[in-house]
């Protein structure tokens, strides 16, 4: 009987240091040498990755076999201060050529990596690994296996421009800024076909509201296709679910057909006309 309650108090005592130790892991520290703490797992909760722009649902009708699957969400204007995005002349065009040949022709379906600032607003969640004060920060997105460093020092410009080009970070006070370089002028920023040249110069600031909340912002420039510079905002939210972890999501066999469906013979499928 009495080795009994011993087991039942030692089991106790055993549960209640478990109990404690959760509670601590889920308790963050709010700084980071200084800084705010930017860990976690987030989100952004919007229709931007299907266009950055305001839009009115609409149907797809190439898919119409998903029926209401195969639908488009209304959104808003992810500008701040709504209205849409200033293009020079001829770049809008090219938007509408892109917007017209979706999605066969977004990189997007051809598992490429979507580069910044699309990357961030995702209908993907993504990671943030933020380590001692003056150390680079690493961020995950399970979309085609991509990560991207957050150079905290070193800011010389790259040898050769890349799908993800180089950002290098700074603090402003409890701000995370972000400045993007050297990105190729193969992504888009949506499904919607708007795009960029290998120019774009994005400046994201990431700003803590709470713990669970970021307020983000990102500036676009480039000469080449923009007429002014213009800014994104939104929100950015944690996922609090208690297992909550990043997934891979290697695209790659999802892409073979539509980059090899002349080696495979296939026939793309038709538009419908109305």
């Amino acid at each position: 009987m009495l080795n009994r309650r011993n087991r039942l108090v030692g089991a106790l005592f055993v549960a209640a240091l478990l109990s404690s130790a959760g509670a601590q892991e889920l308790k963050r520290p709010e700084t980071i040498g200084g800084h705010p703490n930017f860990n976690g797992i987030w989100q952004a909760l919007n229709t931007a990755y299907w266009n950055l722009e305001a839009h009115s649902a609409q149907a797809l009708d190439q898919f119409w076999p998903l029926g209401a699957i195969a639908s488009i969400p209304a959104g808003k204007s992810m500008l701040k201060g709504g209205g849409t995005i200033p293009y020079l002349p001829q770049a809008l065009e090219q938007r509408n050529k892109n917007r017209a040949g979706w999605p066969m022709n977004d990189p997007e379906a051809k598992c490429y990596m979507l580069g910044v600032p699309r990357v961030t607003y995702h209908d993907m969640p993504f990671q943030i690994s933020q380590g001692s004060a003056d150390a680079d920060l690493l961020m995950v997105y399970p979309f085609a296996a991509t990560n991207r460093i957050i150079y905290m020092k070193d800011h010389a410009e790259p040898a050769v421009n890349t799908w993800m080009g180089k950002s290098m970070g700074s603090w402003e006070g409890n701000v995370l800024v972000i400045t993007t370089i050297d990105q190729n002028e193969k992504t888009w920023l949506d499904r919607a076909g708007n795009f960029h040249s290998d120019q774009l110069k994005v400046t994201e600031r990431f700003r803590l509201l709470d713990k669970d909340h970021i307020a983000y912002e990102a500036t676009m420039e480039d000469p080449m296709v923009f007429s002014k510079p213009w800014t994104i905002a939104m929100p950015l939210y944690r996922i609090i679910d208690q297992n909550a972890e990043i997934l891979e999501h290697k695209c790659v066999p999802f892409a073979d057909k539509l980059l090899y469906s002349d080696l495979m013979h296939l026939e793309p499928p038709k538009p419908v006309t109305k």
